[in-house]
């Protein structure tokens, strides 16, 4: 069966989301320093197991503008944006997504996830969107948590998590520029 995985960057200190809802604490330029090709192997892994994404609507908004026209992001630009989408929203019936296959709205993204679940394929990948990963823990849908926790704090934002949920960690990978990967299995 299809697991959903939610995968979030975060700080130390479970921010998930600045309060204008920036992601200022992940410093991308970071990632090309050397030592860092072991997260950009890990990140070309995890695209491996994932055939779908879901996104919030505004998740969508701000990754539709980059991602489907972003050159510097070669082969994994590449994989990205071919996976199958679907948007939560009750407005969008089809999310444009430049010259790749058009996302699917979706008005009930967690009756849309159980019924992906039940059919063939790779896993699916929930990919930032904190209200709609919200809604995904609360319906227990949430198989598995990828976090890649930055080296840094902040004195505010929004918390990934707000809530107790009992999880397994199944691995932990350390990295030169000080990110952390750790991939825990939702207790049920």
């Amino acid at each position: 069966m299809r697991k959903l995985i939610v995968q979030q960057w975060v700080t130390v200190n479970n921010i998930a989301a600045e309060q204008d809802g920036g992601l200022s604490f992940v410093n991308v330029s970071s990632f090309a320093e050397p030592g860092d090709e072991d997260l950009a192997a890990i990140s070309f892994e995890f695209i491996e197991t994932v055939d779908t994404m879901i996104l919030g609507a505004n998740t969508y908004a701000m990754a539709k503008g980059y991602w489907p026209t972003a050159k510097d992001q070669g082969e994994y630009g590449e994989r990205l944006n071919n996976l199958s989408k679907f948007v939560a929203s009750s407005r969008l019936k089809d999310a444009p997504w430049g010259k790749f296959p058009v996302a699917t709205g979706t008005a009930e993204p967690v009756a849309t996830i159980q019924k992906l679940k039940e059919h063939d394929g790779k896993d699916i990948w929930l990919w930032g969107s904190l209200k709609l990963m919200r809604s995904m823990f609360d319906a227990g849908v949430v198989d598995e948590v990828h976090l890649r926790v930055c080296p840094t704090t902040r004195d505010n934002g929004v918390l990934m998590f707000e809530k107790r949920y009992d999880m397994r960690l199944i691995k932990a990978d350390s990295f030169e520029n000080g990110v952390v990967m750790l991939r825990y299995e939702m207790k049920k």
